[in-house]
């Protein structure tokens, strides 16, 4: 998948399961309202500052953004088992 397309969709699934406007996130991000539309859409290239903004002002880690869902939850996530 497209990095753009998917921090946009995992932008959006966060954004919307912590019950926050675009508005909400942009001002608690320093970021317009305008550049979060354009995230969700795919159509920008964020940076990591503004990557760890964003999941700053959502409370997530930088990580849950370029993270493609399918991928969360799997049992490679899984610390390692100690062997002690």
């Amino acid at each position: 998948m497209e990095m753009r397309k998917l921090v946009g969709e995992n932008f959006a699934r966060l954004r919307a399961a912590s019950g926050l406007t675009q508005e909400q996130v942009a001002e608690r991000a320093n970021l317009t309202q305008q550049y979060l539309s354009d995230l969700e859409r795919g159509k920008r290239n964020p940076t990591i500052e503004t990557l760890y903004a964003i999941a700053s002002a959502l409370g997530v880690s930088h990580l849950d953004l370029v993270t493609p869902a399918e991928q969360k939850g799997s049992s490679s996530e899984k610390p390692p088992e100690s062997s002690t």
